[in-house]
C-alpha cells in the first residue's frame, strides 16, 4: 500500500511538472482600440505574460489589407522584449489586426488577446463634431418630453393629447432600447454585425442607449398622467390596438425563431428596429388628425414639437458626418431606424408647426393652457371608436 502511494505521488508530480513546462505564455496587445487618420502611423505595444521555453516567431495578420497596413509582418519574440508593430491607415474604415503563431507545441503561446481594432478616419475634427452633435441631439430629444409633461400638469388635463400616439410611442421606444442594447452591449451580436459590414463601424453609440431608456420611461410617465388627470372620453382606438397586437405577434415570432437558432439575433434586432421605424411612420398620424378635427393644437405642446425637430435634424447630421468621416454609408443602411427616426420625425414636426403657427394660430391663442372651456374640451377631441 505504501509503495502504491509513493508511485501515485511520483506520477502526479511528473504530470504537474509536465503541465507547468508547457504552460502557455500570453501575448497581449496593450491598447486593443486604435483610431488613426489616413496615412497616419501609430505604434502598437505588446506585452508577454509568462515565460517562453524558446524564442518564437509570430505573424501580424491584417483583416482588410486595403484599410490598414501592419509593419513588420513577422516579429521574433525573444524575452524580455519589448515587442511592438506599427499600423498605417490606408483608407477610412475598420480593420482587425491580429497576431498568429505557429509555435510548437501549439499551447506554448496564447495569442487570443493579441489583436487590435484599428479605425481609420479622415479627420479628428469631424470625430469631435460627431460626438458633440450626438450629445446635442440626445439633449434635445430627451428634453422634448418635458414640455408635454409640464403642459399636462399645468392644465391638470390630457385632453388634446392623443392616446394612440402614446401607446405606439411606448412600444416603439421599448423596441428601440432593445435594439441599441443588443448591438452595443452583446459581443456576439456586434461580431455578427461586423461580419456583414466588415469595414464599417458600430452605428449605435452610448448616447443612443441612454436616450432610448430615458424616452421609454418619460413616455410611461406621460401615460401615468393620463390616468391621473382629466381625459374626457379619450381612449386607445380599436385600430391602434389592432396594430399593437400585430406588432406583438411579429415580435414574439421572431424572438422564438432567434431562441431556437432559426434566425440570427442580429436579424431579430433588425425586426425590432423595423417595427420601431414603422411606428415612427404612423404614430404622429392620430395626433395630426385629432388636431385637424378639433381645428386646434391645444393640449399638444409645441415645445415638444420644436425640440423633437431639432433632435431629428442633429441626429441625421451626426450620421452623415460619420458616414463621410469613415467612408461608411453602410452605417446608415446598418441602422435604418436611427436615420428613419430623424427623417420622419422632422417631416411630421414641420406639419405640426404649420398646424400650430399657421392653420390654427388664432384659435390656439384665444385661451390659456389651463382653460377648461368648450374650445379645449371640444367633443371632437375624444378618440372615436372604430
Amino acid at each position: 500500500m505504501c509503495q502504491r502511494k509513493i508511485i501515485s505521488f511520483i506520477f502526479v508530480a511528473i504530470i504537474c511538472c509536465g503541465l507547468n513546462a508547457v504552460k502557455a505564455a500570453d501575448l497581449i496587445v496593450s491598447d486593443q482600440d486604435v483610431s488613426i487618420l489616413v496615412n497616419e502611423t501609430q505604434n502598437v505595444e505588446m506585452v508577454l505574460e509568462g515565460t517562453l521555453q524558446k524564442p518564437v516567431e509570430v505573424k501580424i495578420e491584417t483583416q482588410h489589407k486595403d484599410v490598414v497596413k501592419a509593419n513588420p509582418s513577422i516579429i521574433g519574440l525573444n524575452p524580455p522584449g519589448p515587442f511592438s508593430f506599427k499600423v498605417t491607415g490606408l483608407k477610412p474604415g475598420l480593420s482587425l489586426v491580429y497576431v498568429s503563431s505557429n509555435s510548437t507545441p501549439a499551447s506554448e503561446l496564447n495569442t487570443i488577446r493579441a489583436f487590435v481594432r484599428v479605425t481609420v478616419q479622415h479627420s479628428y475634427i469631424l470625430e469631435y463634431i460627431s460626438l458633440t452633435v450626438g450629445w446635442l441631439y440626445f439633449a434635445a430629444w430627451s428634453v422634448s418630453f418635458y414640455p408635454q409633461i409640464y403642459h399636462n400638469w399645468e392644465r391638470k388635463s390630457v385632453v388634446g393629447l392623443n392616446f394612440d400616439f402614446l401607446a405606439l410611442n411606448l412600444l416603439g421606444f421599448t423596441l428601440y432600447a432593445i435594439f441599441n442594447f443588443g448591438l452595443y452591449l452583446v459581443p456576439e451580436i456586434e461580431d455578427e454585425y461586423f461580419s456583414r459590414h466588415p469595414t464599417g463601424t458600430n452605428p449605435v453609440q452610448l448616447n443612443d442607449i441612454v436616450f432610448a431608456i430615458h424616452a421609454t420611461f418619460a413616455t410611461l410617465f406621460t401615460i401615468i398622467q393620463c390616468f391621473c388627470y382629466e381625459s374626457g372620453a379619450q381612449r386607445v382606438s380599436t385600430t391602434a390596438r389592432s396594430i399593437l397586437f400585430l406588432f406583438f405577434i411579429i415580435f414574439t415570432t421572431t424572438l422564438g425563431l432567434a431562441l431556437f437558432n432559426k434566425v440570427h439575433w442580429l436579424d431579430f434586432l433588425y425586426y425590432c428596429s423595423y417595427i420601431k421605424l414603422t411606428i415612427t411612420l404612423i404614430k404622429y398620424i392620430p395626433q395630426a388628425y385629432m388636431n385637424y378635427k378639433r381645428k386646434s393644437t391645444l393640449g399638444w405642446s409645441i415645445g415638444n414639437v420644436l425640440l423633437d425637430f431639432t433632435g431629428g435634424i442633429l441626429s441625421m447630421a451626426q450620421m452623415l458626418v460619420n458616414a463621410f468621416n469613415y467612408d461608411d454609408l453602410q452605417s446608415i443602411v446598418g441602422d435604418p431606424v436611427k436615420f428613419g427616426l430623424g427623417l420622419f420625425s422632422v417631416i411630421f414636426d414641420v406639419f405640426f408647426i404649420v398646424q400650430h403657427y399657421v392653420l390654427y394660430r388664432e384659435i390656439n391663442y384665444e385661451l390659456l393652457p389651463g382653460d377648461s372651456s368648450e374650445a379645449i374640451n371640444h367633443p371632437s377631441s375624444t378618440a372615436e371608436s372604430d
